[in-house]
């Protein structure tokens, strides 16, 4: 057994002494982990590769300002000669802005400001409105510029798709659902027997998933709602209700409910179904109250914290640097954003001061279902249509990233009346591969060993659409490879179980089924190298 004899004061005060340097260092480092990009500083190409300073092409590719928003949208509403209603409040009668986003410049246009000293191409936005208050009503794309102070509008539909965008191609505003919800509401008193018997409804207890894309044909508006308890995590607790909705009419009180589904069972409205309830001819099965927490739905903790796992630390604080919107990394350099429909985006991707990458970005996450109830068969989510770019939150540090990431904020106009701003919604951090770039170990002659550590850069962020979170993250490794992973994570959807449903899926509870999908994801990549080359998706 080994005996310490007391310490001597001064190695005591040393050790203290130490002990605190290091707190205050790592303090230091976890406050800076979250800081702001710097200003720009404009250099010259040359200049750049001297100095190791950063140009201002990538300000190309910048996102929206939140004043920028505002000047786009306050333009248009000086200059389209129509009323606008802003979006959160919008009837499918009215007008609105649906959607700001910044119009990237053609690309020629872009390679010759960057390569060639050409003039810097227009700063432009986009501008989606929904112009339901007209004899014709349409959705229109108009191109607004210059920024910061725009001057002109060119409507560029036809051009873009060949042909006008008609109204009822238009995605549904997140109004629009809340008045389908309500629609359906007023619904429910005609089968009150049913309701009351076999859901327990109270009025506030339940939730709902919508069938999208919105029917089965171009032109319609029919949409299926599934109904669950609401509670915590309501995408696990399904209580067999269907209603179909016909909100084709412009008119809200124009909308009818047009077929009901339940148990298996399929009824003309609400009357038929109630009508059958009363006459004992419908196959009840009730689903047992869940807790307001949704119980085995819950995220909350379930067991004791245990000790944490290792960190990643930086020896010398970060290697990569990130100015407006441009990134520096080693050999790397290349600049970011978000699209508020599509969601992150990468462009000018140069390795070595190459260009390889010209534009590398999302462009669709789609979810197409299948069961054997009516809502979730006809379920085929373009997840651009929610917004991928919108659905985008803050990071929590330590979880979502590590804790020494950088983080950033974004700002878009999406189905919204003013700029929205999310904090620490982007971050950026290097990892350690955990595997050798490259290595060997020569065992056949004399023996020798040769080794290179691999780290790589990360650009990510995460979209929460509706129950599931996509993880998006861009790799840059120092070999020269550029990566894509995505990430899935969230909550399963499900349907009541009932029949044959465990042919098209899992029962994960009693009366649960956890469904089958299939996820497509689509990325555009425009390669570069050794020049520029049409893009390949």
């Amino acid at each position: 057994m080994i005996r310490f004899g007391r310490m001597n004061s001064k190695v005591l005060y040393s050790l203290v002494a130490i002990g605190i340097t290091i707190i205050i260092i790592l303090v230091l480092n976890f406050r800076n982990a979250g800081k702001k990009p710097t200003n720009c500083e404009c250099f010259s190409q040359t200049k750049e590769q001297e100095e190791g300073g950063q140009d201002c092409g990538s300000q190309v590719f910048q996102d929206l300002t939140p004043e920028e928003i505002m000047q786009v949208k306050r333009y248009l509403q000086s200059n389209l000669g129509v009323p606008l209603v802003e979006a959160p409040q919008a009837q499918p009668s009215d007008n609105c802005i649906y959607l700001i986003t910044l119009q990237l410049p053609p690309k020629a246009q872009v390679l010759q400001f960057l390569d060639h000293q050409g003039s810097r191409p227009a700063r432009e936005a986009l501008a989606v409105v929904h112009f339901g208050n007209q004899l014709d009503p349409n959705v229109t794309e108009f191109v607004v510029g210059p920024l910061p102070e725009p001057t002109y509008h060119q409507d560029i539909t036809a051009q873009k798709y060949g042909q006008k965008l008609f109204y009822s191609q238009r995605f549904v505003l997140a109004n629009e659902f809340n008045e389908i919800n309500e629609f359906l509401k007023d619904e429910y008193p005609k089968a009150p027997n049913f309701m009351q018997e076999v859901l327990n409804y109270n009025g506030s207890n339940i939730q709902y998933i919508h069938q999208l894309l919105p029917g089965l044909k171009s032109g319609d508006r029919k949409m299926w709602v599934s109904h669950f308890q609401n509670v915590t995590g309501y995408y696990l607790h399904p209580i067999g209700l269907e209603v179909q909705v016909d909100h084709s009419s412009l008119d809200v009180s124009g909308w009818k409910v047009i077929k009901v589904f339940y148990n298996g069972q399929y009824f003309e409205d609400m009357e038929d179904l109630e009508k059958q309830f009363n006459m004992g001819k419908i196959r009840v099965e009730k689903v047992k109250e869940a807790p307001i927490d949704g119980g085995y739905s819950s995220l909350k903790q379930r067991v004791p914290p245990k000790d944490p796992g290792p960190l990643q630390y930086e020896p010398h604080g970060p290697r990569y640097r990130i100015q407006n919107n441009q990134v520096t990394f080693l050999n790397w350099r290349f600049a970011f954003g978000i699209d508020a429909s599509r969601g992150p985006r990468i462009f000018d991707v140069r390795f070595n001061g190459e260009r390889i990458i010209y534009e590398l970005s999302l462009q669709e996450a789609s979810a197409i279902y299948g069961s054997n109830s009516p809502t979730s068969m006809l379920i085929r989510y373009m997840n651009v249509g929610f917004g991928l770019g919108s659905f985008i939150f803050p990071l929590t540090q330590g979880v979502d990233c590590p804790y020494l990431s950088s983080y950033l904020d974004w700002h878009f106009f999406y189905d919204s009346s003013l700029p929205v701003s999310r904090k620490n919604a982007i971050c950026i951090f290097e990892q350690n591969a955990e595997l050798p770039i490259r290595r060997h170990y020569e065992s056949i002659q004399s023996p020798f060993y040769g080794g290179l550590a691999d780290s790589n850069l990360v650009f990510r962020t995460i979209s929460s659409v509706g129950n599931y979170d996509y993880v998006w993250d861009f790799i840059f490794h120092q070999n020269g490879a550029v990566g894509v992973q995505v990430h899935v994570s969230g909550y399963i959807q499900t349907s009541f179980y009932f029949g044959d449903a465990s042919d098209f899926g899992n029962r994960v509870q009693e009366r649960v089924l956890g469904i089958i999908l299939t996820h497509n994801i689509h990325f555009k990549v425009d390669l570069d190298i050794g020049g520029p080359l049409e893009p390949r998706r």
